[in-house]
């Protein structure tokens, strides 16, 4: 399926057409990063999202305003990038799962331990830990420094492929993972 990507993402916009919108888009952190190559959707009536039983400490961002990050720790271990989804009070939000490195690759390859270029931002977690995210980054605006993300040019065709998420144990079926179709750089082939 190929989709054309608006020319900006309207993160008020149901999380399931920000994660479509975000495949392609280019995403840095204090000028690291690269494009966004997969995601997957949450919403506040998905009893996979940290937003389903409501507003706690830990999700608190998640029912602020959209367009900001929500970061947390995935098995005590690593940290996690979402973009926040839809209006005030709605909690849903978006996982940024796999990015293909095209800024500050050293910086990279430092940060991970490692130099194979497909495997620094294969994975949310990896993502996080290459491009330096971690707590501190929680709440912060992503469409403000020290973030920058930016749209591929208008009308550009997007080759887009979609498939259950992966990585839970709760409404695994649901097809809300989306990916570049084709890519290396995906966390996991789609089937």
């Amino acid at each position: 399926m190929n989709a054309i990507l608006p020319s900006f993402i309207d993160f008020s916009a149901p999380s399931v057409d920000v994660a479509r919108s975000l495949i392609g888009a280019t995403l840095l952190l204090d000028g690291v990063g690269g494009r966004i190559v997969e995601t997957e959707a949450y919403d506040h009536e998905d009893p996979a999202s940290h937003s389903f039983g409501g507003p706690t400490k830990r999700n608190s961002v998640m029912f602020g305003p959209p367009c900001r990050a929500y970061i947390y720790r995935s098995y005590g271990i690593h940290w996690c990038l979402n973009f926040v989804c839809r209006t005030e009070g709605h909690g849903a939000g978006v996982l940024i799962r796999a990015i293909e490195p095209l800024a500050g690759l050293e910086t990279m390859r430092a940060r991970r331990g490692l130099n194979d270029v497909r495997l620094l931002c294969s994975g949310p977690g990896r993502v996080c830990q290459a491009l330096g995210i971690t707590s501190e980054h929680g709440g912060m605006p992503i469409d403000a420094l020290p973030f920058q993300l930016t749209l591929p040019n208008s009308g550009e065709q997007i080759p887009i492929v979609t498939g259950p998420r992966i990585g839970i144990s709760k409404a695994v079926d649901v097809p809300w993972r989306f990916g570049l179709a084709g890519s290396r750089f995906l966390s996991r082939p789609f089937r």
